[in-house]
């Protein structure tokens, strides 16, 4: 369970609790069932991946709904293949480091809350970027972005942070989106509408790693 989750957690079940106790029924149940929902969300369970050397492993669970080859003119400076996977709220939302490396700079941006999957979202919405570097000097970024629920971006690392492979480094409370920006040369091994997993889906092959 993501410690973020043990106000909210705690809340609902105190709610919930209070309820039953008064006899309030029509009350009670639907804690509960927030309660449940709550626990679900809040959920972070252990992940494992036999991702070799070279594979960038999902930073979160959900559904690519971006592959596109385009310049980064945000970050980077340079050509880029853009991968984006949205999160309902169904999925578990603990975010996980996607490649072994160091973070060069971590840039927060303020903004609105429009659905992490429409293109208002993708242009508008808050955000955290992670601009990390590889051990052979590669440059990728990988986006934190709020979604239409979501209203916090929780994310645990500092400039110059050790980042290893599936480790975990943050989340998005209820609904939101991860944006990976990789190097041009990289081999994309997901599909478009394909479910992946943070920290067992291998996303793309880095080329030049060794």
């Amino acid at each position: 369970m993501a410690r973020e989750g043990y106000p909210f957690i705690g809340f609902t079940a105190f709610l919930t609790l209070i309820t039953s106790i008064l006899g309030y029924e029509l009350l009670a149940w639907p804690s509960l069932l927030l309660t449940t929902f709550v626990i679900a969300f809040f959920r972070d369970p252990e992940r494992m991946t036999d991702a070799g050397d070279d594979g960038l492993i999902s930073p979160a669970d959900g559904k690519v709904i971006i592959i596109e080859k385009m310049f980064d003119d945000i970050y980077l400076q340079e050509q880029v293949i853009k991968v984006s996977i949205f999160m309902n709220v169904f999925n578990v939302h603990v975010n996980r480091t996607p490649f072994d490396g160091t973070a060069e700079s971590i840039h927060y941006k303020p903004g609105e809350f429009y659905s992490a999957n429409s293109n208002k979202g993708a242009l508008l919405n808050e955000r955290c970027a992670v601009i990390m570097k590889t051990k052979c000097d590669q440059r990728l970024v990988f986006v934190q972005v709020a979604g239409l629920i979501a209203r916090r971006i929780v994310n645990w690392l500092e400039p110059g942070d050790s980042l290893q492979r599936g480790k975990r480094f943050g989340l998005i409370r209820f609904g939101s989106r991860v944006d990976l920006y990789l190097p041009a040369d990289s081999a994309i091994v997901v599909k478009l509408n394909q479910k992946v997993r943070a920290g067992e889906t291998i996303i793309a092959k880095i080329a030049n790693v060794v």
